[in-house]
């Protein structure tokens, strides 16, 4: 199955965080290409119930804060986030993300 760009679906969960899904309706994994403009969420951190997540930096820079440490992040860098870590994005970059099970908005909470 392929998902054209033109067929992805633009959600903002904030204004720093403009997610762009590509729908292949596979409930095992799903991705995204999101645009991080300063710090999501603007403050704490969140938190995935349920799902882990790869994302994949392909363009930009920042940082991502994972369970109290901070790495700074680049083009072509990496990044395995676990299920129940909390986590926050800082800086302007553009990453792939997949999940694993497929994201749903109801597992995915903001915390300190």
């Amino acid at each position: 199955m392929i998902v054209k760009k033109s067929e992805s679906k633009k959600f903002e969960n904030s204004s720093t965080c403009i997610i762009h899904e590509y729908g292949h309706e596979d409930k095992d994994m799903n991705i995204v290409i999101a645009e991080i403009k300063g710090r999501y969420p603007d403050k704490g951190n969140v938190i995935n119930k349920i799902c882990k997540e790869v994302a994949l930096a392909i363009e930009g820079s920042g940082k991502v804060g994972i369970d109290g440490k901070e790495f700074q992040i680049s083009e072509g860098d990496s990044i395995l986030i676990k299920a129940n870590q909390k986590f926050f994005w800082d800086g302007k970059m553009k990453l792939v993300m997949v999940c694993n099970p497929a994201f749903k908005p109801d597992q995915h909470v903001e915390c300190d």
